[in-house]
């Protein structure tokens, strides 16, 4: 039980990658005080978890009713997570400009914080593969669900710090983090490919 919790909270950690998202938060919201900053926080970590719990309940059904096998899907979700991957590692670095006094609050938090920054297609695609109804029993999709609001908790709290913990780590250390993260989800992207493969041509697994 408590192992099932624990790898799904690892691999939506890593996926959902906060860190990384705390210069953008700081460029974004700059130019507001602190209890807006606070709100901004409070709000695109809720819809992300907004966005991902969806796609956990209804994201099997959306697919089923177009047709579309969860082999596939596994496959394409795993190509697509690999070209995130190798956005993050060869990307530019996070962009730290000011937009605030073009957007209100509600549009920093809706775009680009919350989505795609914590809710991004590699999120949405790990959450929908790993509550597979096929593969796993209704307790596992409880524990995928209390990961990622575990992880979004702890998001909103670096949120909360993110200006304390840029001036630690420094924004090149927050690029170098996200070059990590992925070089990690670029190898369970590729895992995800071959298993899908595997599973359609009936190879072992690897």
């Amino acid at each position: 039980m408590l192992s099932d919790f624990i790898s799904d909270f690892i691999t939506i950690w890593v996926i959902v990658d906060p860190i990384t998202a705390l210069p953008i938060f700081i460029g974004l919201t700059g130019a507001f005080d602190k209890p807006t900053q606070r709100k901004i926080a409070a709000l695109s970590t809720f819809i992300a978890l907004l966005v991902l719990v969806f796609f956990i309940i209804a994201g099997q059904i959306i697919i089923n009713a177009m047709g579309i096998s969860l082999r596939a899907f596994e496959v394409a979700g795993g190509l697509i997570l690999f070209l995130v991957a190798v956005q993050l590692v060869i990307g530019k670095d996070a962009p730290v400009e000011d937009p605030a006094s073009r957007q209100t609050p509600m549009q920093v938090a809706v775009y680009p914080l919350a989505i795609p920054n914590l809710a991004g297609p590699g999120a949405i695609l790990t959450v929908i593969l790993r509550t597979d109804n096929s593969k796993v029993s209704v307790l596992e999709q409880v524990h995928t669900t209390l990961a990622v609001a575990a992880v979004l908790i702890i998001a909103y709290l670096l949120l909360l710090l993110a200006g304390p913990i840029t001036r630690i780590i420094g924004v090149g250390g927050a690029n170098v983090i996200r070059r990590i993260m992925g070089m990690i989800i670029a190898a369970y992207a590729a895992n995800l490919v071959f298993d899908g493969i595997a599973d359609w041509l009936h190879f072992p697994p690897l």
